[in-house]
């Protein structure tokens, strides 16, 4: 992991060879049955994770049951080549599991000067709201999810959202302009959610292997 302003945190991403995606029916978001979490903190004193797991438990452990926060403390030496210096830091992630299989996530780190049980506090508060939004994924991947409808087969894809983001609206007019995918859009005020369907462009992987 590696924390603002310099980063030096590395992902490392794997993925088997996918020919076409498929259709994506998400309708039933459920309810919420378990909250996990990670406190992490890198370069940093492991006193700061116990503290924002602490905040964060005072205000879910009344409203989830089944809660558990996991402490990721990282105490990376520094390295000698200035470019590669891992920034220290500190933050936390929450991950809300729906009876449906569903996730709702979100994740903050420490700003310079903040302490860690307003962190603690002010992330689980941000995190509480995106259940209040509910749908079947969180606000930050709504884009993705849309994407991922319009490039898939030429067969109906349907996704139930919570409030759409300014982002993802005007990733919705980026989807038609470039992939002529038009998406049908229907509020339901009972549920605050939005249904959205789409017939899928029928994008393809057409990489082969090269020698």
């Amino acid at each position: 992991r590696g924390a603002a302003p310099s980063g030096g945190g590395v992902v490392v991403f794997t993925c088997p060879f996918v020919k076409a995606l498929s259709p994506i029916q998400l309708i039933d978001d459920g309810k919420i049955k378990r909250v996990r979490g990670i406190a992490y903190s890198v370069k940093a004193s492991s006193t700061f994770s116990n503290r924002v797991i602490e905040s964060s438990r005072e205000i879910l452990s009344p409203i989830a049951p089944d809660l558990y926060i996991y402490a990721d403390i990282s105490h990376e030496k520094a390295a000698k080549d200035p470019s590669k210096q891992i920034s220290p830091g500190y933050g936390l992630t929450l991950v809300a599991e729906t009876t449906t299989g569903c996730f709702l996530s979100f994740e903050q780190m420490a700003q310079p000067q903040e302490i860690a049980e307003d962190l603690g506090a002010e992330t689980t508060n941000l995190f509480l709201l995106e259940l209040i939004r509910r749908g079947c994924v969180d606000s930050s991947n709504q884009s993705l999810m849309l994407l991922l409808m319009a490039t898939g087969p030429e067969d109906v894809s349907q996704i139930r959202l919570g409030k759409l983001t300014d982002y993802t609206i005007e990733f919705l007019r980026h989807i038609k302009l470039f992939f002529g995918v038009t998406f049908k859009i229907e509020p339901e005020p009972e549920t605050k959610t939005v249904l959205l369907t789409c017939l899928g462009a029928g994008f393809k992987n057409l990489s082969r292997k090269t020698f």
